[in-house]
């Protein structure tokens, strides 16, 4: 695998964690000393929502950051449109994201009514903005050293 999809592979990763609501696989993905600072981009420009600081913070921010997925539910995050530069033994990657609220509808006592087909639910985008990586490899393996998350729209956290 080229540098460039090694990079490419830590933000794949990053987003099934929080997907799966991960602690420990996110943790992996962190140097012990990484940051990570989530911003809104509002009307007044960037706002500092919160800053998170070491590989065990931030693994915990899963619990507490975000909302445990319901009967049926699930979070699929997609990033698409990635800037990737490489130097040596940094590189970064700014991306676009959008997240997406995914829940099933639960099947009848009965069986689905005759006529029935295709997926049965409802999926919702609920975030969107960017996600601005900083690596560095240790070791032969990328680490996360620096993200800023970046919303395009108001953000409780």
């Amino acid at each position: 695998m080229n540098t460039e999809n090694e990079v490419r592979e830590i933000v794949s990763r990053y987003t099934r964690a929080a997907d799966w609501r991960d602690g420990e696989a996110l943790s992996q993905l962190f140097a012990a000393d990484a940051v990570v600072e989530i911003h809104y981009r509002g009307p007044d420009g960037m706002e500092l929502l919160g800053t998170l600081s070491g590989g065990t913070q931030i693994a915990g921010a899963m619990s507490t950051a975000m909302a445990p997925h319901p009967p049926l539910g699930w979070s699929h995050h997609t990033t698409y449109d990635p800037l990737v530069s490489v130097d040596g033994d940094e590189a970064s990657i700014d991306t676009q994201f959008i997240t997406f609220d995914v829940v099933g509808t639960r099947k009848p006592e009965g069986g689905w009514p005759a006529g029935t087909f295709g997926a049965q639910g409802t999926i919702k985008p609920i975030e969107s903005g960017y996600y601005r990586f900083t690596l560095h490899r240790t070791d032969s393996a990328w680490r996360i050293h620096y993200l800023d998350v970046i919303h395009d729209i108001p953000y409780v956290f």
